[in-house]
């Protein structure tokens, strides 16, 4: 498994082909540990599409979350 996500989203990204087993079940692992992150801290899943629509990036979604993020309007 890729354990490092930076180099899982920079092959993501770079890739015209479809993930391989490995790469989407480490990408279904981490989505799973931010949506947890996200309802310990009060967000939903639709509020965090909605933050990373708006141009905030994964990373700064994580420090907003780890922060104790509280409600989002």
């Amino acid at each position: 498994m890729i354990a490092d996500p930076k180099l899982l989203l920079s092959t993501i990204q770079n890739s015209d082909e479809p993930l391989s087993t490995e790469q989407r079940e480490a990408l279904q692992s981490a989505v799973g540990k931010i949506v947890a992150l996200g309802a310990q801290n009060g967000v939903t899943p639709e509020q965090m599409i909605e933050l990373l629509k708006s141009g905030l990036t994964v990373g700064e979604l994580l420090e907003y979350l780890s922060g104790g993020a509280g409600e989002v309007d």
